[in-house]
């Protein structure tokens, strides 16, 4: 008897096997996105641990091998986190409060003067605008806020964040060791080392993400503030601190914070004084983009910038400020994840070789991304 024929051709069976896939993996995300969003009072010391723990993870793993306790490495690890983010927070935070004002009038100064330049009609007064926007501020505030949220439990809500991500962090350090037995526990028989593998290079990503990032904004801030001071620009120190917090927010917050360095030196020293700062931003990104990236996140997943501002777009969407922060890192844990099982699952088909130790006592990057 003939086998009967197909009802549909080949390809069409093939584009509907591939649209099922896709549907399957989108409506998984959703249900994730879902999740996280709904937890979001759980999930974010979860995220925020593990960037700290990304990024102190070397040197935790400097202090284990010279022999010190887990608990003790971890916990001075933790205290030097405090002690180096209390400090980089108190100089950021006095820089912009002693410099706010004569930077905010500048950009009110440099606001002025595009108006009276280009001509802008129906814009008379930049203080006009200004009113207008901080009521507009107020009455959404007000009617956002409705009573739920007041500056007290705001800030209470914070550290209590902050101190759930510190304790978080210590315990993904001290204990980042059992990641690989965990990961082969929970992971389905057989799948094991393929799921130890991909957690060591989600975790490996992110790693690189943390450190690179802040190596780079360092010396993105160190090199404009020299500048603005070279140039005498007022607010120099609080608008490298800027340069420096809006490195974390790939792209979008180089640009920004470029933006009102420019618009601070146009306002308070006129045109040429302002092209020069424009000159000094663009030399620093010039440097940024073809020295310092392929230097220090050669080794990291590469992201195009198109996928880092639509990841951007997504976070802010989904989590506001937070989530433009998380964006970028969660993204590159997915791309590592991604080489993971493609390196894993390749034409041959073999599956991945068991990765070896990768620190003291097996504790490695994926395992902190583990615990």
């Amino acid at each position: 008897m003939p086998n009967p024929k197909p009802l549909l051709p080949e390809a069409a069976r093939r584009t509907a096997a591939w649209c099922g896939v896709l549907l399957l993996v989108v409506g998984v995300a959703a249900v994730a996105v879902w999740l996280v969003v709904t937890l979001k009072t759980a999930v974010t010391p979860v995220l925020l641990a593990l960037l700290g723990t990304a990024l102190l993870g070397p040197v935790y793993r400097w202090l284990a091998a010279r022999g010190l306790n887990r608990s003790l490495a971890a916990g001075l690890t933790c205290a030097a986190l405090v002690a180096v983010v209390g400090g980089a927070g108190y100089i950021v935070v006095t820089a912009l409060i002693d410099t706010g004002d004569e930077i905010v009038a500048s950009l009110k100064d440099a606001g002025q003067w595009v108006v009276d330049h280009f001509d802008i009609g129906g814009a008379t007064r930049v203080d006009d605008l200004a009113d207008n926007a901080k009521k507009l501020v107020e009455k959404f505030g007000a009617t956002a806020a409705g009573g739920l949220l007041t500056g007290i439990s705001l800030v209470g809500s914070l550290v209590a964040t902050g101190v759930l991500a510190l304790l978080l962090t210590f315990f993904f350090l001290r204990d980042s060791y059992r990641a690989a037995h965990l990961a082969h526990t929970l992971a389905p028989r057989g799948t094991g080392d393929l799921v130890e593998a991909m957690g060591r290079r989600a975790f490996e990503a992110v790693e690189g993400f943390m450190r690179g990032t802040t190596f780079i904004a360092l010396i993105d801030a160190v090199c404009i503030t020299v500048g603005l001071l070279i140039l005498r620009v007022p607010g120099a120190v609080g608008l490298g601190a800027l340069v420096f917090v809006g490195a974390y927010i790939p792209y979008l917050g180089a640009f920004l914070s470029g933006a009102v360095a420019v618009l601070v030196a146009l306002a308070d020293r006129g045109l040429v004084i302002a092209l020069w700062v424009l000159g000094v931003v663009l030399a620093v990104q010039v440097l940024e983009g073809h020295v310092l990236q392929p230097m220090i996140q050669s080794r990291t997943v590469q992201m195009h910038p198109a996928l880092i501002l639509i990841t951007l777009t997504a976070g802010a969407s989904v989590a506001g400020l937070l989530g433009m922060l998380l964006a970028v890192p969660l993204c590159a844990a997915a791309f590592g994840v991604i080489g993971e099982l493609r390196d894993g699952y390749g034409p041959k088909g073999a599956p991945p070789a068991a990765p070896g130790d990768g620190g003291p006592g097996g504790s490695s990057p994926a395992g902190d991304a583990g615990t």
